[in-house]
């Protein structure tokens, strides 16, 4: 069976740039970045500083490297971060947090993906000699492996009065953060106040074919800056990547609650399947978890199933498998993948 490119819900990383931005990119005036002379780059950073409410932002490559420029820029090799234990930081970024920026991750397990102050607290070691210094706490919001689960103003401040408390800096992994401001209806601006800096992505959900983008206060964006180019991510002409993401923060933001309305649709129609076990308390956003171990196979088993008859999704362990909705899912596609999976799912019993 031929696969509709339709029906891929692998990732909102697989979202395809519209016209606007394929033509913002053609036009683009563009200069050289690393002498700050790309006016198209200095626009999207401006631009995006003033969306976060913070005093500078700096343009890189992915999510992944904004994560480890952050955490380099915070810290100093051999102290101690402390993080969520399902976190994007701990589980995806190949290891770089100790592997190049020296720094020790200390998990800490939650049950919806928002640190509890209480448990914090109990990470953080006192002052001795035996010990990593603490240096920072990392929260991710939404919330990947939690099924993309919003952390709240209120839960971020209360995280933020920990931080101060023990002098630690406060960073926050945004990826989708626009999500988690579109599903509280809240301005963006509220979710990061309450942190010293932060990332978030232009090339999931908002549709831009590259780009990540640091938002924080001026030295810490200058030091992000030279360890940016430490790490190879000087860029030239980045006007060409910085232009698609101008027309995404200027046109792409509200239409976030149609992926989430395209979640609630796809988990409610799944949950409805013998065999599929799904907490619906998770979906919050535009990421679907489910489990499908009582069918009696695994997780990866079932995803190939899924391809042989036309959806791409992912296996994150034996048994659960995500699915995320993007701009190139309609409410038709919801529809044509719970009547697959419903034939699926009796085909094999």
């Amino acid at each position: 069976m031929s696969l509709d490119v339709n029906l891929d819900f692998r990732s909102d990383t697989v979202t395809l740039p519209t016209e606007e931005m394929l033509e913002a990119i053609r036009y683009a005036e563009l200069g050289d970045d690393v002498f700050r002379e790309d006016p198209t780059v200095n626009r999207l950073e401006q631009l995006a500083a003033e969306k976060m409410g913070k005093d500078e932002a700096l343009l890189v490559t992915s999510g992944t490297q904004a994560n480890l420029i952050s955490l380099m820029s915070n810290s100093n090799p051999g102290e101690l971060v402390i993080l969520e234990a399902e976190s994007h930081i701990y589980w995806y970024e190949v290891g770089g947090i100790s592997k190049i920026a020296g720094l020790l991750p200390w998990p800490v397990k939650s049950a919806f993906g928002a640190l509890d102050p209480k448990n914090i607290e109990a990470a953080i070691h006192p002052r001795d000699i035996h010990f990593p210094e603490p240096a920072i706490i990392c929260i991710e919001n939404t919330h990947n492996r939690h099924g993309g689960t919003i952390i709240t103003p209120i839960q971020i401040k209360a995280i933020n009065e920990v931080a101060q408390q023990h002098n630690l800096r406060f960073y926050m992994d945004g990826a989708r953060i626009f999500n988690a401001a579109v599903a509280l209806k809240i301005d963006v601006k509220e979710i990061a106040k309450h942190v010293d800096n932060l990332m978030f992505c232009l090339s999931k959900s908002l549709c831009c074919p590259i780009g990540s983008l640091l938002v924080g206060t001026s030295d810490f964006i200058e030091k992000a800056r030279k360890i940016r180019k430490g790490l190879g991510g000087g860029m030239r002409q980045a006007g060409i990547i910085a232009a698609p993401g101008i027309v995404a923060l200027e046109k792409m933001i509200d239409r976030l609650e149609e992926d989430h309305r395209n979640a609630r649709r796809l988990a409610k129609g799944i949950s409805k399947i013998e065999g599929i076990q799904i907490d619906l308390n998770r979906v919050q956003t535009n990421i679907v978890y489910y489990d499908v171990s009582d069918l009696g196979l695994s997780a990866e088993m079932f995803v190939m199933k899924l391809k042989e008859n036309g959806i791409l999704a992912l296996p994150t362990n034996e048994k659960k498998v995500r699915m995320v909705t993007h701009r190139g899912i309609g409410t038709e596609h919801i529809k044509k993948s719970i009547g697959i999976i419903e034939n699926l799912i009796d085909k094999l019993n």
